[in-house]
């Protein structure tokens, strides 16, 4: 048998992680009875049953209904406690994983009728990470994001909101929700804004539609990292496209097969990618209704896709360098990274 090396004690950054879809199961079930909410049946059993919820979003019933689940757990999200709660376990469940470095991202739109409005919502979001990144050592900063089935003018306040908080933890701006509601294009002048106030662009494309979405993520709205991006394996111009650029792809592999994007593990197509030299950072998306969190991405690249502990180590770096981790912060973790490869192996595949 092949003898590996951990990869939950592999240095690596996440970068697709959304705020409510990190809350641990038993969190969720837990704030769900003190505010006395009614969860979906299919949301309640797979809690307490250790499955994630039977899931595919790729058509528009069930995308539906995805979000009708992902709604019901945003709604148990009331007061600022249980916002610290959310993003101090979100931190350990990152460091238990091997993260140095997340960035979650949040619309907080979603949060503002029950924290006080839009700023007060912020604030509140900032302020959790800010304490939990000072008690656990995991550095945490935020992506704002807009969605896409909302009206372009709320994504551009959204922009102008975490360009005045880039000083208070923002680091970029995203575009979420079902890439094939509403024209990339219809979103330029939000991601101008945020790039022009110093944010990185990072929206979502290339998952439940294909390789145009990704194609419009660059060309209309400036990408530096795109949240998916698995379907440009579907155009090899654009994978070079891509690779030449240095465009970092958020992969999310486990969430890919739960919304149906892919039918098994194997089909999704990381080596496709990390052979075409598109730099690519795993991420476990919304572990609450995936089940699975990041370490267990570079476990399903290294038993379902052949990666070796050298190209698991090269996946962590790629995830690093395209983190806005400061300079001192991403050259310790690198330097991690490193030491982790040079272990002798430990256990046995």
């Amino acid at each position: 048998m092949e003898r590996v090396r951990d990869v939950s004690e592999l240095p690596k950054a996440h970068l697709h992680l959304h705020f409510t879809g990190s809350m641990r199961p038993a969190t969720l079930l837990e704030l769900a009875d003190k505010y006395g909410v009614r969860l979906p049946e299919a949301l309640t059993d797979a809690l307490t049953g250790g499955e994630p919820p039977r899931l595919r979003a790729t058509d528009e019933r069930g995308w539906f209904r995805f979000q009708r689940l992902y709604d019901a757990a945003r709604s148990c999200l009331r007061e600022p406690e249980d916002i610290q709660r959310l993003v101090r376990e979100a931190a350990e469940e990152d460091l238990r994983d091997g993260s140095g470095w997340l960035e979650i991202q949040v619309d907080p739109t979603s949060y503002a009728p029950r924290l006080g409005g839009l700023i007060p919502a912020l604030e509140i979001i900032l302020d959790a990470v800010d304490t939990a990144s000072r008690e656990t050592g995991l550095g945490m900063r935020v992506l704002v994001a807009a969605n896409r089935m909302k009206h372009p003018l709320d994504a551009r306040t959204l922009a102008r909101l975490a360009v005045r908080y880039a000083d208070r933890g923002v680091v970029g701006f995203g575009l979420s929700n079902d890439e094939r509601r509403g024209m990339a294009r219809d979103f330029d002048r939000a991601f101008a804004i945020a790039r022009d106030g110093g944010l990185l662009a990072a929206p979502h494309g290339g998952e439940l539609a294909g390789s145009a979405s990704v194609r419009d993520c660059l060309d209309d709205l400036h990408a530096a990292r795109i949240g998916h991006g698995v379907r440009a394996a579907e155009d090899p111009r654009l994978l070079k496209r891509l690779a030449d650029r240095g465009v970092t792809c958020e992969v999310c592999p486990a969430s890919n097969v739960a919304l149906g994007v892919y039918e098994k593990p194997e089909d999704v197509p990381l080596r496709t990618l990390f052979e075409a030299g598109v730099p690519m950072a795993l991420g476990a998306d919304d572990p609450l209704l995936f089940g699975s969190r990041l370490a267990a991405q570079y476990e399903l690249a290294r038993g379902h896709h052949g990666f070796t502990d050298a190209e698991l180590a090269e996946l962590a770096r790629q995830s690093l360098l395209g983190s806005a981790a400061p300079a001192d912060v991403r050259a310790k973790l690198l330097a991690g990274v490193d030491d982790w490869l040079a272990r002798p192996p430990a256990s046995s595949v």
